[in-house]
């Protein structure tokens, strides 16, 4: 079952959200299995990251990579909202 994931970390910036993307892409983990979609919005300083994903297994395997990359750069994201996806419609 898809699952949606939200994270709302502490005064995340565009600086270090660039630097943990940067470094999961230079060591092949970005974008992972299982991963359908993923945004990050808001201002500086503010900045949310969403996620949809195929499973909730493949989002906790990913976070185990991620994790150490995310504490490396200084970003504390707090515990993110998991919800079960009840319909998902891609556009054309």
């Amino acid at each position: 079952m898809s699952i949606v994931v939200r994270f709302a970390p502490a005064s995340l910036t565009r600086e270090q959200y660039d630097a943990s993307v940067r470094r999961l892409e230079q060591e092949g983990q970005f974008p992972p299995e299982g991963m359908d979609l993923h945004v990050c919005f808001g201002s500086e300083g503010n900045l949310r990251v969403s996620e949809i994903w195929d499973s909730r297994e493949q989002w906790e395997a990913f976070g185990e990579r991620l994790m150490p990359v995310l504490a490396d750069v200084g970003i504390q994201p707090g515990e993110p909202e998991v919800l079960e996806v009840h319909n998902l419609v891609r556009g054309a």
